[in-house]
């Protein structure tokens, strides 16, 4: 392995971690804008090697964690460097190709989304249990999509009991849900069918439930988003009296070490393919 200099900027608990991994790995990292090892000045840390910030990137236009905007970041980085993020915005890939800048994502690798699944998965039931007066086994619940994430969180589901029901639209989906004995309904027939359910899980990047459908949920189901960009109508939620939660960084919450691991695994098999 070549030795490379490493910055972690900004940040979570998840960033304090993989500094600390990557240092145990030989690497030698230096930190801004964490209470982490090796802190530095911003002007000492933009100038290593390879830039790790965090997941996401950036939230309102600064790196998430700090008060640093992102254009004035990538203002200090080079051509040259090898910069990772994670959940990248395309506003934030304009301002990275404007300056020549080429910018990793660990989200973009199959298998750190894979390895992310399950810590999102035990976060959702810790929210729903957090949230819920009453327990999962024996409660009528509602998992919108049948991906990745929907599958694994249907799966745990049932195994506490709890009464599943799983929304989709491809009909392989809508098949496979039917074999493993939930009750299946069409992602985009949803209307008449909502009345029964406490917790309804979102894990679909698209506006799924507006206002009227919202309106046929009980009053006090609960609603989890774990979705990139919100399937639930919020301002519509608020004004029925719903309770919204959000799920948006479930690793990071509730197993930072686990992600953390995940990230430096990217991070090292990237770094080496580099130096082959």
């Amino acid at each position: 392995m070549m030795e490379r200099s490493v910055a972690v900027l900004g940040g979570d608990r998840r960033s304090v971690l993989l500094a600390k991994l990557l240092c145990d790995e030989g690497y030698e990292v230096c930190t801004w804008g964490l209470d982490a090892l090796n802190a530095v000045p911003l002007a000492a840390a933009v100038g290593a090697q390879a830039v790790l910030l965090p997941i996401p990137l950036s939230r309102q236009g600064k790196v998430t964690g700090t008060e640093l905007s992102v254009e004035e970041l990538f203002s200090h980085l080079t051509p040259e460097q090898t910069i990772f993020g994670g959940g990248i915005r395309a506003d934030d890939y304009v301002r990275a190709s404007a300056r020549g800048l080429k910018l990793i994502d660990y989200m973009d690798r199959e298998d750190f989304t894979v390895r992310n699944i399950v810590p999102t998965v035990e976060g959702a039931l810790e929210l729903a249990m957090t949230h819920l007066p009453v327990t999962l086994h024996g409660t009528r619940c509602l998992v919108l999509g049948y991906g990745r994430i929907g599958k694994l969180l249907a799966h745990h589901l049932r195994a506490l009991g709890a009464r599943v029901s799983v929304a989709a639209r491809k009909a392989s989906d809508l098949a496979w849900i039917e074999n493993y004995g939930y009750e299946g309904l069409h992602s985009g027939k949803l209307a008449g069918a909502l009345g029964g359910f406490r917790v309804v899980f979102n894990t679909v990047p698209k506006l799924l439930m507006n206002g009227t459908l919202l309106g046929e949920l009980q009053r006090n189901c609960l609603l989890i988003e774990l979705a990139s960009s919100p399937g639930f109508d919020t301002a519509a939620a608020d004004a029925l009296g719903l309770c919204v939660v959000n799920g948006g960084g479930l690793p990071g919450r509730c197993a930072p070490e686990t992600a953390a691991v995940a990230m430096k695994k990217i991070v090292m098999e990237s770094l080496e393919e580099l130096d082959a």
